[in-house]
């Protein structure tokens, strides 16, 4: 840094002045470039771009950017990164309906034709049944299997998204095994299941049947167990390391620990295993990945990854370790705001040309929260055009009256 006005900036310090703040500059990563390099399955589930000139009630309706939005996974694609597709971070329920999300998958299994090894899984929910409307477990059934049907028929592979649906009209644990039999049973490939705790999502309180952790641990392993040929791996985004590594050590063969969490994922995806022969051989001794951090942090999590698969720990942490208290603060309470972050990142870094998101959802988080988001992306390296960045910043700030 040369430290010209360009590379500088004024900032709330949270005491009621503006305090100048100079940036660090950007990391330089050596990112991979194919799935095939890592020791990893590692999904970014990936943001929509909104079209900001769309004449439309952002409230009620949805217009997506889909130039730009396929751009973002292309970019995600050439870094060796799999993409999740159509599920939360993509607001899938939160601004994307079904419509719009199985439009997305259409657009995103076409494009990762062109790119060798891409990885694509898409969220397979219920969405489209209004909890409200959801009278009885066969209707929850009826909606997942008309959203299988229709990702399975542009050729898409699924990850089975929690439902709210699911979780209204459940009456006890027999209702989710019923509903996961049903479905399971008929899914051509093996899925993803997608455990999604109440701080995404207050509507799946009490998933699986049972407001106990432990509870419901016992109940979603034991479906796992029954339908272990049909199932990939599952999802846990419960922010809580202790429970995904006690529930991957419970895991099956053959079926994966894909970690979502957001807060602890550089430990969890490194596991117990590096430098130990023994432990290498043993099952379920890491996590995998299907994370919403890697969307913002893409470049650092595909060199990691790379690091760890040339069993370079020290350098993994390292690359990763600057990142965790941006993910905190980004995921912070209410979590499911986290989405904003994602996209202000992909604004100050380029990726998009304005900081408008479906259903208006750019609101959700304040300009303090914001501009601290500024600061410890700043810090992690990853305002990877610091200049851009810093311009962006201050026409943010302008338009909030603090400039």
């Amino acid at each position: 840094m040369d430290g010209s006005a360009d590379l500088q900036i004024k900032l709330p310090a949270g005491n009621g002045r503006m305090e100048m703040y100079r940036l660090q500059g950007p990391r330089q990563f050596v990112t991979a470039t194919s799935p095939a390099q890592l020791t990893r399955v590692a999904y970014s589930a990936a943001h929509v771009v909104a079209d900001p000139l769309a004449a439309i009630n952002p409230s009620l309706d949805c217009a997506v950017d889909w130039d730009a939005t396929i751009a973002y996974r292309q970019y995600l694609w050439r870094m060796g990164l799999g993409v999740a597709e159509a599920m939360d971070t993509a607001q899938r329920g939160m601004g994307m309906d079904w419509p719009a999300s199985l439009e997305l998958i259409r657009r995103s299994t076409d494009a990762a034709k062109d790119i060798p090894g891409a990885l694509l899984a898409s969220g397979c929910g219920t969405d489209q049944l209004a909890p409200e409307d959801a009278r009885s477990v066969d209707d929850v059934i009826r909606a997942y299997e008309e959203q299988m049907a229709a990702i399975e028929a542009v050729g898409g592979r699924l990850i089975l998204m929690a439902s709210r649906a699911l979780a209204k009209v459940a009456r006890s644990p027999a209702d989710y095994e019923k509903v996961y039999d049903r479905v399971l049973r008929q899914a051509k490939q093996p899925v993803v299941l997608h455990w999604l705790g109440d701080m995404f999502d207050p509507a799946l309180k009490g998933y699986w049947g049972s407001n106990d952790t432990q509870q419901a641990v016992d109940i979603a392993l034991g479906i796992i167990n029954a339908h272990a040929s049909k199932i990939d791996g599952i999802k846990m985004s419960l922010l809580d390391k202790d429970i995904e590594i006690a529930v991957r050590r419970r895991l099956p063969a053959g079926v994966r620990m894909y970690t979502g969490d957001d807060f602890n994922y550089v430990e969890l995806i490194a596991g117990d295993e590096i430098g130990d022969e023994i432990n290498k051989s043993a099952n379920h001794r890491h996590s995998d990945a299907l994370l919403g951090i890697f969307d913002a942090i893409a470049p650092a999590a595909s060199a990691a990854l790379l690091a760890l698969a040339q069993d370079d720990r020290t350098k993994f942490d390292a690359i990763l370790a600057p990142t965790v208290p941006l993910s905190r603060h980004m995921f912070g309470a209410p979590t499911r705001f986290y989405k904003t972050g994602v996209v202000f990142m992909a604004w100050l870094n380029g990726h998009q040309t304005h900081f408008t998101m479906v259903g208006g959802q750019q609101s959700t988080r304040s300009l303090p929260h914001l501009v601290e988001l500024f600061r410890l992306a700043d810090t992690a390296g990853l305002l990877q055009t610091p200049e851009l960045a810093v311009a962006r910043m201050r026409s943010l700030m302008a338009m909030h009256g603090a400039a």
